[in-house]
């Protein structure tokens, strides 16, 4: 399979929300999956941010302008409004300061879009409430000591953060683990929306 065919589901949401020949920062980029798919399909520019070195390598090969970078550091590397879109897939969970990338992304950027696991779904409730343990599931994989994910939120939380740091938001989709939508996830997404997928920008 190529490497466009293994793009996790999310990537189409996001793909869908940036516009053609935008300029876009992908951070926490990976292989560069999403960067290589918008470049093709939607002639953007733009660079990657990655820390591994074996993802490094995969992103030069598929000729992704990445640079090698801890995203905990800032993103003092740009200048400010250098993108149309700062992207920040599934890696916002990991951050030392969530809020002070939140910030980052929205000197060099103008719109953010941000895709988290929601803490508040019914199943991490029901092993805290009823179980009386840290949540293990689809979107949520390790246990409580070698899990990578430092600071678990709640879409309430994520968006309280929002109007906390003065940002409007644009669009919002909550989804289960194959991010598919339904009628009980727009009518009840904190409860039952399994990851989170933000579009804001300033005020």
């Amino acid at each position: 399979m190529t490497q466009e065919q293994l793009m996790r589901p999310d990537y189409a949401i996001i793909a869908d929300w940036i516009q053609p020949k935008s300029r876009v920062l992908d951070l926490g980029c990976g292989d560069g999956t999403l960067l290589s798919h918008l470049a093709k399909n939607k002639k953007v520019s733009g660079y990657g941010i990655e820390l591994d070195d074996h993802n490094i390598t995969q992103c030069i090969r598929s000729n992704i302008n990445v640079i090698q970078s801890d995203l905990d550091r800032g993103l003092s590397e740009f200048d400010e409004d250098s993108f149309d879109y700062v992207v920040l897939s599934l890696t916002l969970q990991a951050m030392h300061r969530p809020d002070l990338l939140l910030q980052e992304m929205m000197r060099v950027g103008t719109e953010g879009i941000v895709t988290f696991p929601n803490f508040g779904h019914w199943r991490s409730r029901f092993y805290l409430g009823v179980l009386g343990r840290m949540p293990v599931s689809r979107t949520l994989p390790n246990e409580w000591y070698d899990t990578p994910n430092i600071h678990l939120c709640t879409i309430r939380d994520f968006e309280e953060l929002c109007y906390k740091l003065g940002y409007r938001i644009l669009e919002r989709r909550a989804v289960d683990h194959v991010h598919k939508s339904s009628l009980g996830l727009r009518l009840f997404p904190n409860l039952l929306g399994q990851i989170a997928l933000y579009r804001f920008r300033r005020i």
